[in-house]
């Protein structure tokens, strides 16, 4: 199938290439979708029914996409391949899990690493208790830097550009202890990094307090963040400081090892 074929016989005019209409279907997956119907791919990546179908069919053909039962699409196990070799994430997850796993055994708390992309945090990898078992955030979900412990690290520690440009742009307010206010989200992240980690109570869930500390790369810079979640009911969160930056200081010493990472983790 030819470009021509995808772009449609009525919009040789449109200056959205095949690519980009291909990456914006992917992109509607985003924010918790799952699952979608060719209906609403077309609505939600702005692009009409019959140029939606072939450039999902497309997709399908190659594995990108894969169509259910009940005729909805899917995120598709070629792409999930692709995506996992990835190196930022991938060098990460494979140092970083077996000093998670021992943090989530000795805590029996929800265990989150997540990086900076831009104005968001990816998460990465997690481990979840049953008590605990929440929506939130799921491996690959991107989500707000000012509103929960792991990403005020992230955003703490983040280059100045990127600081104002979430200090400018909207901060959402999830529960009434959401921080929204930029002059107090400026000391609030000057205060992280001089103690070296973040609490957020109840910022986006009214059952949850979240601890997060830096993990800092070969180069001294903070590459990622790992985080413990814990009820508000059980006020143990003071206590999660320490096993929390004791654990994200490993696996930075674990990442400055030279054997362990290529080069090219950290490009």
């Amino acid at each position: 199938m030819t470009a021509q074929e995808l772009d449609g016989a009525g919009e040789a005019g449109s200056s959205r290439s095949v690519v980009d209409r291909a990456l914006a279907i992917l992109g509607t997956f985003q924010g918790g979708r799952v699952r979608q119907s060719l209906s609403e791919l077309s609505r939600r990546s702005g692009i009409p029914v019959a140029t939606a179908y072939r450039i999902v069919r497309r997709l399908s053909d190659w594995g990108a996409l894969e169509r259910d039962d009940d005729g909805r699409y899917r995120i598709g196990l070629r792409l999930w391949e692709v995506a996992s070799l990835a190196p930022r994430s991938m060098g990460l997850q494979r140092v970083a899990r077996p000093y998670m796993q021992d943090l989530y055994e000795t805590t029996h708390c929800s265990v989150q690493l997540a990086i900076r992309e831009g104005s968001e945090l990816v998460s990465i990898e997690r481990f979840q208790h049953p008590r605990q078992a929440r929506h939130r955030p799921r491996v690959g979900g991107r989500y707000a830097l000012h509103a929960t412990a792991i990403g005020l690290v992230l955003l703490a520690h983040a280059p100045e550009d990127v600081r104002q440009e979430v200090l400018a742009g909207e901060l959402r307010r999830y529960t009434r202890h959401t921080c929204v206010d930029p002059a107090e989200l400026v000391r609030v992240l000057a205060d992280v990094r001089q103690r070296g980690y973040a609490l957020a109570d109840r910022t986006v869930d009214l059952d949850y307090v979240s601890v997060a500390a830096p993990v800092v790369g070969p180069d001294g810079s903070v590459v990622a963040a790992l985080s413990l979640v814990v009820k508000h009911a059980e006020g143990s969160a003071p206590l999660l400081v320490h096993p929390v930056r004791v654990t994200a200081m490993a696996i930075g010493r674990a990442l400055r090892d030279p054997g362990l990472l290529t080069p090219d983790v950290w490009s």
